[in-house]
């Protein structure tokens, strides 16, 4: 499939990183110093669900077909 100008970022790890930063700044108190926001990352990206990462790698066939219907204009993802 070609990538289309308009289309949704349909690359899975860019929702995961996505993911890993809501749960970042969802965190109190927040990471104060670099060392801390390494380990807080580590942390956090261990602790992301491999339902959430199934599910979302479940989902493409799904998001590339409202991309191709919608031309590569704007879809719900």
């Amino acid at each position: 499939m070609d990538w289309p100008a308009y289309s949704p970022d349909l690359n899975p790890i860019e929702h995961v990183w996505d993911m890993l930063g809501r749960r970042i700044a969802a965190r109190q108190p927040p990471p104060t110093c670099i060392p801390e926001l390494r380990r807080v990352l580590l942390v956090e990206w261990c602790n992301i669900p491999q339902n959430q990462i199934d599910n979302l790698i479940l989902s493409m066939p799904r998001r590339c077909k409202a991309c191709i219907a919608s031309s590569g204009r704007h879809t719900l993802y």
